[in-house]
């Protein structure tokens, strides 16, 4: 994150299939993380074209990060369900949970660095608050996008957005 802070990371943008990436986090988390606490990832992936231009290291870690709060942040059996479609000619891109939630006031500081939404005296997920902050970090220098609608105790919805691969 200080390389990244710094501009010091170079990114090796490319054309990749970004539903192959989404495909094996599905499987990976299903099979080292939701086995055991009886969850799941449903896939609902209507893009015609899910070929983007960005740095595919980097996207994969975005969409770990993203699956991994979903599951941190779920009071009982994680639902996930990650569906993309393209808009305005752009790939896009929805990780939504059924989990505790944000609330309002705290929705427009989530991706500010070090930034964590209190909990109180309870200290039951960890973390330094930098994981939100990569991810918005990252999809800036890769020309996208994130946002969040979220409900307390409902779950909450991460949109992102990136470009379609360059011909």
């Amino acid at each position: 994150v200080a390389k990244l802070d710094k501009g010091e990371i170079k990114f090796k943008k490319e054309g990749f299939d970004i539903h192959e990436i989404i495909e094996e986090a599905k499987e990976n988390l299903e099979f080292n993380q939701l086995e055991e606490l009886k969850g799941s990832i449903e896939l609902i992936l209507k893009a015609e074209n899910s070929i983007i231009f960005s740095d595919a290291v980097h996207i994969t870690n975005v969409i770990y990060n993203l699956l991994d709060n979903a599951i941190k942040y779920c009071k009982s059996q994680s639902r996930i369900v990650i569906s993309s479609e393209l808009v305005k000619g752009r790939f896009q891109f929805t990780v939504t949970d059924n989990g505790k939630g944000i609330a309002k006031d705290d929705q427009k500081y989530i991706f500010d660095k070090f930034y964590r939404v209190s909990t109180g005296n309870l200290h039951d997920v960890k973390g330094f608050g930098l994981g939100l902050f990569y991810v918005k970090t990252v999809l800036a220098a890769m020309d996208g996008e994130i946002s969040v609608k979220s409900q307390l105790e409902k779950g909450s919805s991460f949109t992102v957005t990136l470009p379609l691969n360059k011909k």
